[in-house]
């Protein structure tokens, strides 16, 4: 399971387990899942898509920003519309 905190400048986006994290970076869009190795990139225009753990899979729109990958804990720095 990861952790993963969705940070915008205006409030927290989201902050809780999921299970999956596919991101727009700027080499082109890769998926984070349990046990990535550690990594910072930075985030191009595009959608972010997390899987809860029931299932579900939640998207939000992003402008741009950072992703930070350490010992399953995902942080995003991200502005949205």
């Amino acid at each position: 399971m990861l952790k993963l905190k969705i940070v915008s400048p205006e409030r927290i986006e989201f902050d809780g387990e999921v299970v999956s994290v596919l991101v727009p970076g700027s080499q082109g869009e890769f998926e984070i899942l349990n046990d990535h190795a550690p990594i910072i990139s930075t985030l191009n225009q595009g959608a972010v898509v997390y899987g809860l753990p029931k299932g579900e899979k939640v998207r939000l729109e992003i402008l741009g920003g950072f992703v930070e990958v350490q010992q399953n804990v995902v942080s995003l720095c991200v502005e949205v519309n």
